[in-house]
């Protein structure tokens, strides 16, 4: 191989080089680069004198724009599991605060069923984290949900954070004892202690309540309606 053709392939190969490295921090530099983030919380309480354990946790894996979200939710009351949740969804990027996410939501307990999801995830204004999702379940059942929160910080390290959530539902689901329209609701307000990003234990109040035809079917069973709930727990992120 003469001298000027081993010249030639010298800077064919430190063109293509250049050329890889530049595009990888065009990726990079325009959201293309893989990240994520974890958050799991998990908390012993108190509701009308029974011992309640509860489990939170979302997270995703993805670039700016891309993501998979995954959200698990689980309660026991009294050693059983009264409701316990999986979720798998896509999420997009589609404005500034805001990612459309359609995929699947699996329900282990109190029966197995799953769902169809589509739903945004976002900021609204005065930075209140929304969630907000519909749901179709494989029996051809239609219902909502609203979630909302704010973080106020009290110091660098100690937070509240006041929460709502509320369900709709299109029509009654007997097997479930819900019926049509807005089925319940929930108002808390949770305090954490920051010792870091990644690890705060926390105390959570909360009110919650059935409503409309979902609170007659409650009162009907002779149970309550509403309640009050105590959590002490810990919150991690990873």
């Amino acid at each position: 191989m003469n001298i000027n053709v081993r010249i030639t392939l010298a800077l064919c190969l430190s063109a293509m080089t250049s050329s890889l490295y530049a595009a990888d921090n065009h990726i990079k530099e325009h959201g293309g680069e893989i990240f994520h983030k974890f958050r799991l919380e998990a908390g012993y309480g108190a509701t009308d004198g029974k011992a309640t354990k509860d489990m939170d946790m979302d997270g995703w894996v993805g670039t700016d724009e891309n993501r998979l979200w995954v959200k698990s939710e689980a309660q026991r009351t009294e050693g059983q599991t009264e409701k316990m949740q999986l979720w798998i969804l896509y999420s997009r990027n589609v404005s500034t605060f805001w990612d459309f996410q359609a995929g699947m939501r699996a329900d282990l307990q109190p029966d197995a069923l799953t769902y169809f999801v589509l739903g945004v995830d976002g900021l609204a204004p005065y930075f209140s984290e929304t969630e907000a999702h519909l749901f179709i379940s494989r029996e051809g059942d239609v219902s909502a949900r609203l979630k909302q929160r704010n973080d106020f910080l009290v110091t660098q390290r100690l937070i509240l954070q006041p929460y709502f959530e509320a369900s709709v539902y299109a029509q009654a689901v007997k097997h479930r004892n819900i019926g049509a329209g807005l089925s319940q609701a929930e108002l808390g307000m949770q305090a954490r202690y920051e010792f870091t990003r990644k690890f705060a234990p926390y105390l959570d109040i909360k009110y919650e309540r059935k409503f409309g035809e979902t609170a007659s079917i409650v009162r009907d069973a002779n149970e309550d309606v509403d309640a009050f709930v105590g959590t002490v727990g810990l919150r991690l992120m990873f």
